[in-house]
């Protein structure tokens, strides 16, 4: 078996954001695949089958959970694979396009998210914070806090945040640094990502 753990988003080792990727001549059992991502013990570990079919079959798994897409974990595979690549999975055809200069661009499914009151027990997850907008998707809820200082600072209450209807929670605010856009967090405790 071929494992290989990529720090997406970073050109610093040992931050950004891990990914184990393994690379597969077959399809794999879904047990084994959960297992295997359980030992990696990182949000998410991608699983590639290198069998000649084109789009290349992808999947992540969270130590505890099938995940439907995960962008880091892609982003991942492709750069283990070289750049440029196409990828068949449970959101449809992925496209990683190498841009050069060590980038590479990437072609998702949009999942929009509209504006919305909270949901009940957001703020009891969410203690101490400014709660500014809220805005559900599909799966995950985004949430901007009033500060970045906040998004930094926040200290959720795992087990609330587990029990809302959400995979995961988002939490952002506007950038305080010159070329900073924005500052996030993301909290998915019910699929096995405290953070």
């Amino acid at each position: 078996m071929r494992i290989a753990v990529v720090d997406s988003f970073t050109e610093t080792p040992f931050s950004g954001n891990p990914a184990g990727v393994v690379l597969l001549d077959a399809p794999a059992p879904d047990a084994w695949m959960q297992s295997v991502a359980a030992e990696m013990k990182h949000a998410e570990t991608a699983f590639v089958v290198l069998d000649g079919t084109e789009p290349k079959p992808l999947r992540w798994f969270t130590p505890a959970t099938e995940v439907d897409l995960c962008g880091h974990a892609t982003l991942a595979s492709a750069h283990v694979l070289g750049g440029t690549q196409r990828f068949s999975t449970r959101s449809g055809e992925l496209t990683c396009t190498d841009e050069g200069g060590g980038w590479i661009g990437m072609d998702f499914p949009a999942n929009p998210a509209d504006r919305a009151e909270p949901p009940d027990g957001l703020i009891a997850a969410l203690p101490g914070v400014t709660v500014t907008e809220t805005a559900p998707s599909r799966s995950d809820l985004l949430v901007r806090l009033a500060t970045a200082g906040e998004v930094r600072d926040v200290a959720p209450d795992l087990a609330a945040v587990a029990q809302l209807p959400f995979r995961a929670v988002v939490v952002t605010a506007p950038g305080d640094r010159p070329g900073v856009d924005f500052v996030s967090r993301f909290f998915a405790p019910g699929a096995g990502i405290p953070e």
